[in-house]
């Protein structure tokens, strides 16, 4: 079965349009070992509304935030009018679909954060590709909660064009790394002192 990688609506928009490279995670309590593990370098990318809240997503995002809603299938076809406006959670819809799949081309690790310090935060540089065509799949009880990973069970094409041209892609990516670097070497130094 294929698998695919659960992140928010509105990320899995941005990396399927070639308007983000990166997306972070730390883990949730239903990963195993409640940590999160990059398990696969290649995947299918499944948007989720799980843990978004629209009060989350920048204000200049809201029109990518309501695309997202709109690509969910709804029971009533339509999302929920309280979705843009609520500061709570939204709901999952019926179906989602998926538009692309990624594969990872850097793998960082951060060890310092609040928040289960002992566990690193992850930062992944996704080269993104849109399938021919977008794949609808049945939200499944399985696939809700806190996890990163869940297993599709429709076939799905490891087939597509790139987002973004290879030189682009290359010279953010080349950036990204240089940020992580440094800001490697200052969480070094910093647990040094």
């Amino acid at each position: 079965m294929p698998v695919a990688f659960k992140e928010w609506a509105v990320t899995v928009r941005a990396l399927a349009e070639g308007e983000q490279l990166l997306t972070l995670r730390k883990g949730g309590i239903r990963e195993e070992n409640r940590h999160f593990e990059l398990d696969h370098d290649r995947f299918f990318l499944y948007p989720t509304f799980d843990h978004q809240r629209n009060n989350l997503v920048r204000q200049s995002h809201h029109p990518e935030l309501r695309r997202a809603l709109e690509e969910g299938v709804w029971t009533d076809d339509e999302p929920p009018p309280k979705a843009l406006i609520q500061d709570g959670g939204i709901d999952q819809p019926d179906r989602v679909r998926i538009r692309a799949w990624a594969e990872v081309h850097d793998h960082y690790a951060f060890k310092r954060l609040r928040w289960k310090p002992r566990h690193p935060l992850h930062v992944l540089v996704l080269r993104a590709y849109r399938i021919p065509r977008p794949v609808t799949v049945r939200v499944r009880p399985e696939y809700e909660g806190c996890k990163s990973w869940v297993e599709i069970d429709r076939n799905l094409p490891f087939e597509g064009t790139p987002v973004i041209a290879d030189e682009e892609f290359d010279r953010a990516a080349a950036g990204i790394e240089a940020v992580v670097r440094e800001a490697g070497a200052l969480a070094g130094a910093a647990s040094l002192a």
